[in-house]
């Protein structure tokens, strides 16, 4: 069985040790490169090739310097046949299905990892997808009419992103730094998302995050 070369992108080293660990069991998987953010993990496959390097991205969603979702979308743009398994912290409805329509080949929560990881690694690197039989359901509720969505579903990328974090208690300031925006650009966001859901203030933005379950 020939080897499969894994680059792993997450920013804490604690958790790749940990993913090494457990794909150190399956002799035929590889890992041969590592990032601790985004843009790091663009020049590993940058200079390695891509594909001529790696034959699978296992990517966590939340980075500092650039985010999974938008690394996922400039690996999808630049290396088109190199599939990506999104790992993440967030449950399956937070950032699940935005994955995988930016382009994620899986999506696997930190806590299923030990568990599934290496199936999933073996399915999505044979070229097909994976996703876990609660995600398959929310695939399928997904599928639903527009108007029976929930409000959040409707929203970007960037504007779910700004909904989280206001809900997390994150100032302007602060999101701006961590998706490394202007403070002007998120408020743009944020006046969008308040539209889209027809709210008023952050109090409200935070009421509804906590209620859905946005919120860790």
């Amino acid at each position: 069985m020939s080897s499969i070369r894994i680059l792993i992108a997450d920013d804490h080293a604690i958790v790749r040790s940990g993913l090494r660990q457990i794909l150190s069991d399956s002799p035929d998987l590889v890992v041969t490169g590592e990032a601790e953010n985004g843009v790091e993990a663009m020049h590993k496959l940058r200079d390695g090739n891509g594909n001529a390097s790696f034959d699978l991205v296992l990517m966590d969603v939340s980075m500092p310097d650039r985010n999974g979702i938008d690394t996922l979308k400039l690996v999808r743009k630049e290396y088109p046949k190199l599939p990506v398994l999104v790992l993440s912290m967030h449950p399956e409805e937070q950032y699940a299905i935005r994955a995988l329509k930016a382009g994620a080949a899986g999506y696997l929560t930190k806590q299923s990892a030990p568990d599934q990881l290496v199936t999933a690694i073996r399915q999505v690197a044979s070229g097909k997808k994976y996703v876990s039989p609660s995600l398959a359901m929310e695939l399928a509720n997904a599928i639903t009419d527009d108007s029976e969505r929930p409000p959040h579903e409707k929203l970007s990328d960037r504007e779910y992103q700004t909904l989280v974090m206001i809900a997390s208690g994150k100032t302007l300031t602060q999101i701006g730094e961590e998706l490394n925006l202007s403070v002007k650009t998120v408020s743009v966001y944020r006046a969008r998302l308040l539209e889209k859901m027809r709210m008023k203030n952050n109090a409200e933005l935070t009421h509804y995050g906590l209620k859905h379950g946005l919120v860790d």
